[in-house]
Formats: structure tokens, sequence, C-alpha cells
């Protein structure tokens, strides 16, 4: 059983290669037999019946599996009825689509050119695709809930990032004093109620110090006084002043909102990464809390998929690059492809255990000493945890620091 669950997820056995170009609304489809042959190639609506009749007019001619050029919600509906009917499907990253295209000749960007690539690309190189996992329940709500958060962090700093250009407009000095510290409630709350110097002065320095105190305490007296030190740097009322505190108060109370749904939206990850079998194994390693946990988690998936840490490390993108020509000196340098997001949490992870973990510090610690930065030092030890968070998941088994004192301790 397990034997057919590896060859169907792998599309060793796939006799018809279909590429599918992705679109919103409508595809365009091209099957390749394992010999060359081209079956056919048509635009598809992106609706279940029209996804059905394609699959079963390529199934006529042997085992099919789907080739696809990306993942994103127009493609949910595809990937469902592929799961439904047990047909492997691949993914082609942009990167690896737009080197492959390179392969053929002519330069034209139409999609049957992009599906026929597709088609042809993977049957010759079926061994080397990412073929895609069953994902279950909780891993696809995992993707939705962390793809919410992002676009959350990303409004995030669009937001700050306008609110400070307002705050120069009134006072570069007070922009230069908290502009940084927006991300505090208790400097949001303060500011809200008083967004420009004048207001800020009519309010004095007691009634500001206790505004901010009420939700950041330990920040209060010191934000206080870089705040009254910015104010007495500069005199000057600089033009539309009020109509700058209408704005800067509107954009504070929007990032009020975002942050309030971020703690939320944290809370609801956390149910659902930890109700995930292979979450609650997961967090007993140091450095993977709910939030990058569950990303790690989504983008992983289904961990019998990786026969190595090695092939895990190399998906991330941690896995060094060797690079050798010639008589040029050979030297290994990092890899700047793999899965960012899966890389992104690995490396989060790491850090953190660099921090609290003696074991992590002590093996980051011998990276920098070798002469490596502090980047690449981290990305060591996210590599070098990729066997045993591997073995982990794959065993379902918790962290236990007594059978790995070489790697970081559990949190």
């Amino acid at each position: 059983m397990t034997e057919m669950r590896e060859s169907w997820m792998n599309g060793s056995g796939a006799e018809v290669f279909v590429g599918v170009d992705m679109a919103k609304a409508e595809h365009y489809a091209q099957a390749i037999t394992t010999d060359g042959v081209e079956l056919f190639g048509r635009p598809i609506d992106n609706d279940q019946v029209v996804i059905e009749a394609m699959l079963d007019d390529a199934g006529e001619h042997g085992t099919v599996a789907l080739v696809i050029d990306m993942t994103a919600s127009g493609a949910q509906l595809l990937l469902a009825v592929a799961a439904q009917r047990s047909v492997p499907v691949a993914y082609v990253t942009g990167l690896q689509m737009r080197r492959a295209a390179d392969l053929y000749a002519g330069t034209a960007k139409t999609d049957p050119r992009d599906a026929w690539v597709l088609a042809d690309f993977a049957r010759r190189n079926a061994d080397r695709l990412t073929w895609l996992e069953v994902s279950d329940e909780l891993l696809v709500r995992l993707r939705v809930l962390n793809g919410r958060d992002v676009d959350l962090a990303t409004d995030s700093n669009r937001v700050i990032n306008r609110c400070r250009d307002a705050l120069v407009a009134v006072s570069p000095a007070l922009e230069r004093a908290i502009g940084h510290r927006l991300n505090q409630s208790g400097v949001r709350d303060a500011l809200t109620k008083w967004p420009t110097p004048m207001q800020l002065r009519g309010a004095g320095r007691t009634k500001v110090r206790n505004a901010i105190k009420k939700r950041s305490p330990r920040l209060a007296d010191k934000v206080t006084g870089e705040i009254f030190d910015a104010l007495d740097a500069q005199t000057v009322t600089l033009p539309a002043e009020e109509t700058w505190g209408e704005v800067i108060a509107d954009l504070l109370a929007d990032l009020e909102r975002i942050h309030r749904r971020r703690t939320e939206l944290a809370k609801t990850i956390e149910e659902v990464f930890l109700s995930h079998p292979l979450g609650a194994v997961l967090v007993t390693l140091c450095g993977f809390g709910p939030r990058t946990g569950a990303r790690a988690l989504a983008e992983i998936g289904d961990p019998s998929r990786f026969e190595t840490g090695s092939r895990l490390a190399a998906y991330a993108g941690l896995a060094p690059t060797d690079w050798r020509s010639g008589r040029s000196i050979n030297g290994a340098f990092q890899h700047r492809g793999g899965n960012h997001r899966l890389k992104n949490a690995m490396f989060i992870a790491a850090f953190v255990a660099t921090q609290f973990d003696p074991e992590a510090k002590a093996y980051y610690q011998r990276k920098r000493d070798e002469g490596k930065k502090h980047n690449a030092a981290v990305i060591c030890v996210a590599r070098r945890r990729c066997d045993l968070i591997l073995a982990m998941l794959k065993n379902r088994t918790p962290y236990d620091p007594s059978r790995h004192q070489e790697l970081p301790i559990a949190a």
C-alpha cells in the first residue's frame, strides 16, 4: 500500500502528462504521452465538469499526471478534482518554468506554448519535479490562515510607513523619536489622542505618560521623555498640522485594527496548529511557536515525501550550492532558491534557538569562529536541524533532548 501511494505521489507510473497553464477563469491544457505524442491541446473552463471531462479524455490513453505552474486560489478546484480521482500533480515554479522555456525553440509567450512546455518538461524530468502531496483539511486551513496573516503583516508595514511619513510632515524630530515604536500599543494610544506637537504640548507630560503606561508600562517614562525632548527641539509649527493630525489619528486607528485582527488570528492559528498531530510534535522543538511552526508545517506537508533531511533542506533552500569551474577555487555558497516561506520559518526558528538553547548557541558560535557571518551561521543551524525535524514528523515523536544531545533542546 505504501509503495502504491508513493508511486501515485511522485507520478512514476504516469503514461500521460497534462500541462495546465493556470488562470482565474480559463486554463489551457496540453496532453502529451511519455513517448512525446501530443494527444490534445485546448482551453478548459475553471469548472468541475469541464475539468473532469479533460481528465477522462486524457485517461483514455493511460495513467494521467497533471503539471501546473501555480498553486494559488485559481488552482484549488483543479487540485481538488485531481485529489478526488487520485491523479498526481506536479508543481513547476516560475523560475523553473522560465528556464525550461529557454530550452525550447521560439520566444513566444502564449498559453498553448506554456502548457506544452509544462507537459513536455514533465515527461522528460518526472523524477526531478516537486510532486504535491494530498493535503488534509487542517493543513489547508493552516495555509489559508498563514496567507491571511502575511497579508495583515504587509498591511501593517504599509500603514506604519504612511504614518511615519505623516509624522515627518508635522515634526521630523517627533518621527525620529517614536516612528520606530508604532508597533507598541501604548505609543499608539497616546498618539491617537494627541497626534500633533501642539496637542501633545497641551496634554502635558503627565497625561502622555499615563496614556502610554496603560498598555506599555515599561516604555512609559523613556518614551515620554523622548517625545518631549523632540517637542523642545522644534518650536516651529508646520503647515496644515491639524489636518495632518487627523490623517495620523485615522492611520493609527487602522493600525490598531490590524494588530487586533492579527492577535485574534494568532489564536486561531495556534488552535489549528496544535490540533494537528504533527503540530503537537513540532512545537516541542525549541524555536517553533504556533505561528512559525504553522508556517513550517503547512509548507512541509506530508513528511513522507522527503526521503532524507538533505532532501528537506534542499526543498527549503537551506542546503549549500557547490560552485566549480575549471581551475577556479571550489566553494559552497548559499542557495537562493527553494521554498522561501519554509526557509524563512526554519531560519526564524533556528535564530530563536541560538538565543535560548546552549547547544544551538554553541554551534552558531562555532560557525562564527570559522568566519561565517550571522545569517550564514543561523542557516547552518537550520540546516543541521532538518534531519531531526523530518525524523520527528515521520515518527510522530516529540523532541527528546536526552536522545539528541548535539541538537537544540525542546522549548
